[in-house]
Formats: structure tokens, sequence, C-alpha cells
């Protein structure tokens, strides 16, 4: 007899991910296919709608087939957030690139808003700071140089969230969630809905963008799709980093996480909205039943893609070579690496800002500089938590970690170190899946509430801080000077 799942889908910066989640909550298979992004000037950060799909498919195609004999009960989304794309309603073809959450091609005009004095009706009205991060800049460039001569009612505009609901119910429902809604910069928090201010100040009209829904929702019905039958329901979708909170079943004041990945996202959830304080977001984790529950989040625009570009630099052949050699000494020796090399996002906002490695003496070499890669994953991490962890009146509770770098005790022993806060490793590392999973299937009872995934047993093992605090004041004063450097260059 077939198995009951739930299918999530995890589209991520690099991968296209799908897993079966059974009703313990664990993944039961997986399916993974890359997906490439271009780079067709500085800072630009392009990807391919169309490969994003046959992406998908090819995960979705993969996991099927690795796994049990397994009856889909409905379908949930997660996504890359902040990455945005255009595409015919008709026709469904794809109005140029997708603009990635990486790009910075819309620092001049965000310097624009900035300068002209909007930062804090902006921040007010979508909890976000001006930073060419965020879609709303990337969509008035997407309308002004792909959509022009295209008539308003034949333009769609979203998250990737909105283009996989899209293409999974064969074009018949345009919509997002309030999750990935509320990183466009054109929500509105409080309301839930699209905030005309905002819509008219970025010069873009309410009517290409999708319906905002809760997170766990009935968007529509599978339609076309290889190995998933038609009118199977797509009943989630949610940003990435939130999937990954609610997997991990932050759901208390506090509860938070680090999801690493090719950036990192740092989250705690709220007892209820709370304006940002400065250099940090205030973004809703999730909605259910029309009520949202708000987080606090801090962005770092390169975490561990740090890693391949460091190994690359020293000519390793990998990224486990390079954490080995960085494991073979005990000190950096005063090298420090601040990974700016798109900026700096949370909590310094800082686009302009450059990488560098400094530091360095004749004592200093490629063993210094992959400790000092390493370290620096977590000592950006350190800068949001910070502000979090002074912000949040319930105090920080329960911290999860997940993502790639998760799964080496080197780089988190760090992390907890530094941070001066245990962290616990969780064995799957699937998280923002996962969450999909969970949020899909609330919709169609596969569980009964939110009481029964919060019970839901989850593997790990949480790291302790060791570090002395002289230790640690002293690497952390060093980093911010080696912040300061990284902020002053020209572009």
């Amino acid at each position: 007899m077939a198995r009951k799942v739930i299918l999530a889908i995890d589209e991520g910066t690099t991968n296209a991910k799908a897993v079966l989640v059974g009703r313990d909550g664990h993944v039961l298979s997986d399916g993974s296919s890359p997906v490439e992004s271009y780079y067709p000037m500085s800072t630009w950060v392009e990807q391919d709608a169309c490969q994003i799909w046959s992406s998908t498919v090819a995960a979705i195609a993969a996991c099927l087939k690795n796994g049990p004999a397994s009856e889909i009960s409905a379908v949930g989304i997660s996504n890359q957030r902040e990455s945005v794309l255009a595409w015919h309603r008709t026709t469904g073809e794809p109005l140029g690139p997708v603009i990635t959450w990486q790009c910075r091609r819309t620092a001049p005009a965000c310097d624009v808003l900035r300068k002209a004095g909007y930062e804090q009706l902006i921040i007010a009205n979508s909890g976000l700071p001006i930073d060419p991060l965020f879609p709303a800049t990337k969509i008035k460039w997407l309308l002004d140089n792909h959509c022009q001569g295209e008539a308003l009612g034949n333009i769609c505009i979203g998250t990737i969230d909105s283009w996989l609901i899209w293409k999974l119910t064969g074009g018949a429902i345009h919509a997002t969630d309030a999750s990935n809604a509320s990183r466009t910069q054109l929500c509105n928090l409080e309301t839930g809905d699209w905030d005309t201010e905002l819509c008219e100040l970025f010069g873009v009209d309410p009517a290409v963008l999708p319906i905002i829904h809760d997170s766990s929702c009935l968007f529509g019905k599978i339609r076309g799709l290889k190995g998933v039958p038609d009118g199977t329901p797509v009943a989630s979708a949610v940003g990435d980093s939130h999937g990954a909170l609610f997997g991990h079943g932050a759901f208390s004041p506090g509860d938070g996480k680090v999801t690493f990945g090719t950036g990192s996202s740092i989250m705690t959830t709220l007892h209820g909205y709370m304006a940002p304080p400065s250099g940090i977001t205030t973004t809703i984790a999730w909605q259910l039943n029309g009520k949202p529950t708000f987080a606090f989040e801090g962005n770092i625009l390169v975490s561990a893609a740090v890693l391949p570009w460091t190994a690359q630099l020293l000519g390793l052949p990998s990224v486990d070579v390079l954490v080995d050699l960085a494991q073979s000494v005990n000190d950096p020796l005063g090298v420090n690496l601040v990974p700016a090399h798109v900026g700096l996002g949370s909590p310094h906002w800082n686009a302009q800002a450059r990488g560098l490695i400094d530091g360095l003496t004749f004592n200093a070499g490629p063993a210094q500089i992959a400790y000092a890669a390493a370290l620096s994953i977590a000592l950006q991490v350190c800068d949001v938590f910070d502000i979090i962890k002074a912000s949040t009146p319930s105090g920080i509770g329960m911290l999860s970690v997940d993502g790639g770098p998760s799964r080496n005790t080197f780089i988190m022993q760090m992390v907890a170190d530094y941070l001066n806060h245990p962290v616990t490793i969780r064995e799957s590392k699937e998280a923002s899946a996962i969450g999909a999973a969970f949020l899909a299937g609330l919709a169609v009872e596969f569980w009964p509430g939110l009481e029964a995934i919060a019970d839901l047993k989850r593997r790990g093992r949480t790291l302790e801080p060791i570090l002395d605090e002289g230790a640690r004041s002293v690497v952390r004063a060093r980093w911010r000077k080696s912040v300061s450097r990284s902020t002053h260059f020209t572009c």
C-alpha cells in the first residue's frame, strides 16, 4: 500500500531540490538539480527562469524515482528569496532574466531614494531598509528594460514562489505568500497587502503583482507535472529562510535559526510586530489563518560562498581541503577576510563595500587565510546576532543551524564560541523543504495542527561555547576594524 507523503520543493540559488516527507516529519527521499547563475556585468547576477523550472522538474523526477511507492497528499514550495522575474500572462514566456537576490544593479536607484529622504517611510511600511537586495527597485528595472510595449494586463511579476505556482498549476494561478511578499519592499507589514504608497514610490503598478495568501493555503492544483497526479493541491509557499525557521519548530518568541548557504539568514520569532532596530529587518515569518507571525532577521550577502572562492584563490582542489587546511592552525595570526564581494548586507547595508584580506605579515600563510575565511562566516553572524539579542524582549531561546556549512563541526563551534550561545546542529539538511512540507500538510490536514508538528522529534546535537571572553573580545575588535576598512572603497 502506497504511503501518504508531502512533496516539498526547495528552489535555491545553486540547486533545485525536492523531498518526500512522511508523517513523522523525516525525509524519505530527495532529488536535486543544479541552477546556473550568470554575471553579465560587475555586481550583476542573473538566472534563467526556464532553467529554474526545468531544474525543478528534474529534481522532482529524481526524488520520486529514489523514493518509496507514495501517494502525494500535497505539494509545498520553499524558495530563494528576493529574486524576481517577469513573464507574459498569456504565453508564460519570461520577460527578461531572473534578477537574483545577490544582484546589485539597482544600487544607483537605491541611492537616489535614500538621498531623497525616503528610507524611514520605507522602513516604517515594509520593515526593510533601502538596499539592492530587495525586489522593489529590481521590479522597476524589469518594467523599464524588458516590459516596455507590453500591455499592463499581460505582465506578471513575482518572486520565485509565484513563478513555480504559475508553472505547477499550468498558468492558472498568479499568487504568492505573505512571507515572500514581506521581502519585496512593496508589502505593508501591518495590513499584509500591497502598499499603495510604496508601489507609487517605486513606480510599480499593483496590477502586475501576485495575490497574497497565507503560507499554508490551497493555492491551486497541479496540472501537467509528470509523476504527480493532476489535481494534487499546491498547498504552501514560503521563503526558504522562513521555511527553515518553521521546520525547526521555532514557534516560541525568541527561538531562532541561522541558515548557512551562499549567503546567510539569522532569524528569531517575535511575540508580535516590532519596528526593526537599525541594521536588521522585521519580516513576516509565516502566516496561518490570516494571522502573521513576525520575526527579526539579518541577511548576510556572502557566507558559505566565500569558501569555494578562497579555495580557488589558494589553488586548492575543494572546500574540504580548504577547511582541513584551516583546522591545521589554531590562530589566524591577525589575518581577517571580509567577504564583501558584492557589498555588505546586515547590519551594515553598504552596497559600495568590497572584500578584503588584511592583517597580513610574513608569518601568515595559506592556512591563516583559510582560517580567516571560515572565521568570517561566524563573525558576520555575530554582528547581526548582537542587534537581535539586544532588541528581542523575550531573549534568545533555542538556536538551530542548518545549511551546508552546518555539517562542519569546526565552523559551527566557531559560531557557538563567538555568539557565546549554544547552537543545535539539526540532522536533516533540508530544513527549508521540511518547513514547506509542514505548512502544506497543515493545509490538507496531513497533520492536525501546529501542536502535532511541534511534538515531532527533531534529531540534532548541541554545541556549547568554549572560548573564553578575552580571546573572543580581541578577535571581534580586530574584525570590526577590518569591516570598517572594507566600507571605505570607492566604486
